[in-house]
């Protein structure tokens, strides 16, 4: 057993593969007798699910960045008081499909907004609190819209109309894919990034031995 419960986060842009991982992941944990707490964001809980509504459907509005990165972090505290902190003080190992550091790279890195600003907020609202493995897939960025709009279209309900970034021209995601790697390289103790133009098999490796890693190390 780890010496204290892990918390696991999933980064990377439209298309990476990250939901794919996940569930693999989360099985391979599971095999291996552990609970395992799944989650997303922006929601996790029911009002941040509220708040996931006005900021990812393509008819939730037109939101300036300052008032998605503090809608955003209404919804991560919600998400971090009422569902990761408890899973964690329980022993469950927490998996989420994005954290704050989608944050700093959509809002930052993709819309210009200066990173002190996001990272001030991160400081007043969660202290000091971060994963601690961020996995980032990371992949060129026609390929991940060329992936992510494929599941779109094959998709319907709620998750179709989520496509307010996919919409966002090319040079959006190429800097949102600069951020994230940016980020990867100033945190390199918690960030593992992974090639997501690898077959499904060779990332999963990659995946479980880091956590092995982690979990007996």
């Amino acid at each position: 057993m780890p010496d204290r419960p892990l918390f696991i986060s999933f980064e990377g842009g439209e298309g990476a593969g990250k939901t794919t991982q996940i569930k693999l992941l989360t099985s391979f944990i599971e095999e291996c007798g552990y609970t395992v707490c799944l989650t997303r964001e922006p929601g996790g809980t029911l009002e941040a699910e509220k708040i996931r509504n006005l900021l990812v459907q393509r008819d939730g509005g037109d939101w300036t960045a300052e008032a998605e990165v503090m809608l955003l972090y209404a919804a991560r505290h919600m998400h971090v008081e009422k569902l990761i902190k408890p899973h964690l003080e329980k022993g469950d190992i927490v998996i989420t499909d994005r954290f704050a550091d989608s944050t700093r790279a959509y809002q930052s890195y993709g819309h210009g907004l200066p990173l002190e600003f996001v990272n001030d907020i991160h400081a007043r609202v969660l202290g000091d609190f971060e994963p601690d493995i961020t996995f980032l897939l990371d992949i060129p960025v026609n390929e991940g819209l060329a992936r992510s709009l494929s599941h779109l279209s094959q998709s319907s309900g709620d998750e179709k109309s989520e496509d307010r970034f996919e919409k966002l021209d090319t040079s959006f995601h190429q800097k949102l894919r600069q951020g994230f790697l940016e980020l990867a390289n100033a945190h390199p103790n918690r960030f593992v990034v992974i090639d997501a133009t690898q077959d499904i098999e060779t990332i999963q490796s990659t995946l479980q031995e880091k956590v092995h890693e982690a979990l007996n190390g």
